[in-house]
């Protein structure tokens, strides 16, 4: 049987985060030669920036895996329904049922630190009024986001970190890919932004391959770079 070309990997980051945090695992995916996409994610909501995804994705020639951190994972949920994509990478990530918001999944479990070291701030909206979008307060991003990263990084990650619109955590999910996809997921044992918990009874609902890395941030593709690339080439490997 002839091999499947190599399928192309778009690297979908979350919220607080810009695509340079997929840095190190662009690199070594480039190393083993595996083509790879890091999308601008626009983090104004669930649907429209799903459909911005989906829209990346089916503009790739070939088949396509996508990864999503964080947000991003919600996200991926959805846009991989587009034809090309073969599977689903979830990095510390909320992985939605149809139908669910990240505020239901997120309500399930205790909540993380993070939900009360988040910042508002509003930002314009043609033809209506102003929406608020969230952001961690500068001085708890470091252990809540990055707890394992230099503190050097962190500094510089906390004053570029992008803001999410506050109504993407109502939004539901409008498909959940994984239902006929195959997916992996990567849980970061000591995330301090997404309860472990929730990142794990998304994966296990999925049911997907995990992975667990104790002591692993939710910056773990900063601090991890190399065995958040290794579970994606795993799946890249999985679907040729």
């Amino acid at each position: 049987m002839a091999t499947q070309p190599t399928p192309t990997v778009v690297l979908v980051h979350g919220a607080f985060a810009d695509a340079a945090s997929w840095t190190g695992v662009i690199t070594e995916l480039q190393n083993h030669d595996v083509p790879v996409v890091a999308p601008s994610n626009p983090l104004r909501g669930l649907a429209s920036d799903a459909a911005y995804i989906a829209s990346v994705a089916a503009q790739i020639d070939g088949p396509v895996v996508l990864v999503g951190h964080s947000y991003g994972g919600a996200l991926i949920t959805v846009a991989g329904t587009a034809h090309n994509v073969v599977g689903l990478v979830y990095v510390a990530a909320y992985v939605l049922e149809e139908g669910e918001s990240l505020g239901e999944l997120q309500g399930r479990f205790p909540l993380s630190p993070l939900v009360s070291n988040l910042k508002e701030a509003t930002y314009p909206v043609e033809g209506a009024a102003p929406a608020t979008e969230v952001s961690i307060t500068p001085q708890a991003f470091p252990d809540i986001f990055a707890a394992d990263v230099p503190a050097a990084v962190t500094k510089v990650l906390a004053v570029t970190q992008r803001p999410l619109a506050a109504a993407a955590f109502e939004e539901r999910a409008s498909a959940a890919a994984w239902k006929t996809k195959p997916s992996w997921a990567l849980i970061a044992g000591a995330d301090q932004a997404i309860n472990p918990d929730v990142e794990r009874f998304g994966a296990e609902r999925a049911a997907a391959t995990i992975v667990e890395l104790d002591g692993a941030s939710h910056a773990v593709a900063v601090s991890r770079p190399k065995d958040v690339a290794d579970l994606i080439l795993t799946a890249v490997h999985a679907t040729s």
